[in-house]
C-alpha cells in the first residue's frame, strides 16, 4: 500500500513523491505470533516471554516486563487504558532505542580495578576548533568534548608574549591561543556532566619553572579538593576509576628542576627513564636491538621529545618545582634512551608514556608483546602524527590490541576513524572507561602476555540480519537525495578488529523507497570479539556520482544485544539523527 507524501513543481514538471507504508518484517509478525498463541494482543506475560526467548534477556521479571510496555505505549498510545499490545504497537516498540536499543545505556564493567586496566576516551590537542596550523584555540571543544564523555583532555602550555603568563596554543604555528585559567575553569565547571569518573588534563609543559608555579597555583585554586594529589606511602598502582570518582587528576613530565636534585642526590638517569628496574626476563625477553630502538626517536613527539629545552630557564629555586612536582598524578616519561629501554616493567609506581602512531606502528611490528607488556603494569599513550595538520586520526585498533590506554584522537572534526572511537566508547555506558579484554591484562597459563602477531581460531560467530530503515523523510528535504525521485537505499557493514576479523557486507540496493526493506542476513567470523566494531553506513546509491551519505554508526561488538533490536543512526559528526533508523537482528553463535 502506498499514500501520497506531498507534490513538488521541478523543472516545470509536478513529481509526486509516495512513501511506502511502514510494515512489520515477516520476522516481527512470527514473533507476535508465536508469543501470543496468535492472539491479536500481547499481554505483559507475553511480552517477558518475547524478551527472554527472542531477545536473551535474563531474569525478566513480570512487573519489568508490564513496566516497559507501559513506558512504550505512553509514547504512541499516550491515553491507553489496558496494558497490552498489538502488532502495531509491538513493531512501533521495537523502533523506539531508549527502550530496544542495541547496546546498555548503564555502567556495568568493574571498575575497581587499577585505572592503566581500562581503554579511556582521550582527547588530543583539546583546545583547537579546527585544524593544527591556523584554528583558533577555545574553550568550546574541550566542553564539548566532556559533554561527550571524553575524560581526557590534552592543554599545550607556553609562556605568553610578555613571559608572565600562560597560554594555550598548539607550539610554533598559527593557531590564536586561549587563557590557560579559561580552560580549568571550563574543565571544572563541566568535566563530570556526562559521567562521574576521573578527568585526566594532560599537560604539554613548556613553561619556565616560576610559570610552572603560577600553574601549581591556578590548578590548586580553581580545582581545590577535586584535584587528586598522591600521597608519599600510596601504593604503587594506580588507584580505580571508583576511588577516583570526580576527581582530577594532573598527568605531565616531571620539572626538570626536580629531576636535577634528584640527580644531585646520586639517583641513576636509569631512574628517571625506566618505570623501576628490569628484571633479567625483560631483558631476555626483548626482541630489538639498540640500534633499532634509536630509529623511534622522531621529530614530531610530543613526550618523545625535548621541545621544552629551548625555553628560557628561569630558576626561583627548587622549592617551586617540588611543590608543581606534588600536584602530578600520573608522572610522563620520554624514550631518551631509546623505547625498548623505556617500556622495561620492574618494580615502582606506573608511568605514563607516549608515542605518535608512526612509533607505534614500527615498534609493534619488532617487539609488540613488550608493548603489551608495558601496558600491564603503565599507561601508554598514542598520538596522530604531526602531518594529520587537518586534524584527521588514524586507525585506533593497532593501538587498542597492544593495550594502549589512551589512543589520543582529535575530536573537532570527523573522520571514519573517528566513528570507530565514537563506537569503542558507546561501551560501558558511555563513561569513558572500558574494561580492557582479561589476555590485555593477565599473562597466560604459561606465563606470557598476549601476543597480538599470533593466529587465533575462530570464537564465535555474529550474524546480522538487516531487515529495514526508516525516518529519512522527516530528518531530510524530499529532494536532498534526488529531485525527481526517493532514495536507493543500501546499507553496508563494516566488521573492524583484529586484521583476521575484517570484514565488509552490503544489502542489495532498495530503488526509490524511503522505508527501504531489505530482510538480508550476514555472517562475521570473530576471533576476538572483544575488540571488534561493527560499523553500519547507509548511503543512496547515484549512477554518475558519488553515493550520497544516509547516516552511520558503529557498535562495540562485545557489547550487542542479541535479538530484534532498533539502530539509531548518526550524522558525519556523530550526532544522532532524531528520527533516522535501522531494524536489524544480532544473534551469536
Amino acid at each position: 500500500m502506498e499514500g501520497s507524501y506531498d507534490y513538488y513543481k521541478v523543472l516545470g514538471f509536478n513529481r509526486k513523491f509516495k512513501i511506502t507504508e511502514r510494515r512489520p518484517p515477516p520476522d516481527v509478525i512470527d514473533a507476535f505470533s508465536l508469543c501470543t498463541n496468535m492472539e491479536s494482543e500481547m499481554s505483559p506475560y507475553q511480552f517477558r516471554r518475547f524478551l527472554i526467548e527472542f531477545q536473551g534477556e535474563e531474569e525478566v521479571a513480570i512487573d519489568d516486563a508490564k513496566q516497559k510496555m507501559e513506558q512504550a505505549l505512553h509514547h504512541f498510545r499516550p491515553n491507553f487504558t489496558g496494558c497490552s499490545f498489538t502488532i502495531d504497537d509491538f513493531f512501533k516498540y521495537l523502533f523506539l532505542d531508549d527502550l530496544n536499543g542495541p547496546i546498555t545505556s548503564q555502567v556495568h564493567h568493574d571498575m575497581t580495578a587499577p585505572l592503566h586496566h581500562y581503554f579511556i576516551y582521550t582527547g588530543h590537542n583539546s583546545y583547537l576548533t579546527g585544524n593544527q596550523l591556523n584554528s583558533d584555540c577555545s574553550d568550546v571543544p574541550i566542553i564539548k568534548a566532556l559533554r561527550r564523555g571524553v575524560r581526557v583532555i590534552e592543554l599545550d602550555l607556553w609562556p605568553n608574549s610578555s613571559n608572565d603568563g600562560i597560554h594555550v596554543l598548539h607550539g610554533r604555528t598559527l593557531t590564536t591561543p586561549v587563557d590557560l585559567c579559561k580552560c580549568l575553569k571550563s574543565i571544572h565547571e563541566h568535566a563530570f556532566v556526562s559521567s562521574p569518573y576521573p578527568v585526566i588534563i594532560t599537560l604539554e609543559d613548556h613553561l619556565t619553572p616560576d610559570l610552572q608555579a603560577i600553574v601549581a597555583e591556578m590548578v590548586t585554586e580553581i580545582f581545590g579538593d577535586v584535584l587528586y594529589c598522591p600521597e608519599v606511602g600510596d601504593n604503587d598502582e594506580f588507584l580505580s576509576p571508583d576511588a577516583l570518582k570526580h576527581r582530577i587528576i594532573l598527568s605531565t613530565k616531571q620539572p626538570k628542576e626536580y629531576l636535577e636534585s634528584k640527580q644531585d642526590s646520586s639517583s641513576s638517569e636509569e631512574d628517571l627513564l625506566f618505570v623501576g628496574k628490569a628484571t633479567p626476563s625483560d631483558i631476555k625477553n626483548t626482541t630489538a636491538t639498540d640500534e633499532e630502538s634509536s630509529r623511534f626517536l622522531v621529530v614530531d613527539s610530543e613526550d618523545e621529545s625535548d621541545e621544552d629545552e629551548d625555553v628560557e630557564n628561569k630558576k626561583p629555586g627548587r622549592k617551586a618545582a617540588v611543590e608543581y612536582k606534588q600536584l602530578i598524578g600520573i608522572h610522563a616519561i620520554k624514550a631518551k634512551n631509546g623505547l625498548r629501554k623505556a617500556l622495561m616493567v620492574g618494580s615502582g609506581r606506573g608511568k605514563r608514556l607516549s608515542l605518535s602512531e608512526q612509533t607505534l606502528e614500527r615498534a609493534a611490528s619488532l617487539y609488540g608483546t613488550d608493548l603489551v607488556r608495558f601496558t600491564h603494569k603503565n599507561i601508554l599513550r598514542v598520538y596522530p602524527k604531526g602531518t594529520r595538520v587537518t586534524s584527521t586520526n588514524f586507525r585506533p585498533l593497532e593501538a587498542w590490541m597492544h593495550g594502549a590506554q589512551k589512543v589520543a584522537f582529535n575530536m573537532q572534526g570527523y573522520d571514519k576513524s573517528l566513528w570507530m572511537m565514537h563506537g569503542m566508547f558507546r561501551s560501558n555506558g558511555g563513561c569513558g572507561y572500558v574494561k580492557k579484554p582479561d589476555f590485555l591484562i593477565n599473562r597466560d597459563a604459561n606465563d606470557e602476555v598476549f601476543d597480538p602477531k599470533a593466529t587465533l581460531e575462530v570464537k564465535k560467530n555474529l550474524r546480522v540480519k538487516v531487515y529495514m530503515g526508516d525516518g529519512w523523510c522527516m530528518d531530510f528535504s524530499q529532494t536532498h537525495f534526488d529531485a525527481f525521485s526517493p532514495p536507493d537505499f543500501y546499507t553496508k557493514m563494516y566488521l573492524v578488529g583484529v586484521p583476521t576479523d575484517d570484514d565488509k557486507k552490503k544489502t542489495r540496493i532498495i530503488k526509490d523507497d524511503w522505508i527501504p526493506i531489505w530482510d538480508e542476513e550476514f555472517t562475521f567470523p570473530l576471533t576476538i570479539p572483544e575488540l571488534a566494531l561493527l560499523k553500519i553506513v547507509v548511503r543512496d546509491y547515484n549512477v554518475s556520482e558519488k553515493d550520497d551519505f544516509g547516516g552511520q554508526t558503529c557498535l562495540p561488538v562485545s557489547e550487542i544485544k542479541t535479538g530484534i533490536r532498533t539502530i539509531p543512526l548518526h550524522n558525519k559528526k556523530g550526532k544522532k539523527f532524531e528520527h533516522v533508523k535501522l531494524l536489524m537482528r544480532f544473534h551469536f553463535e
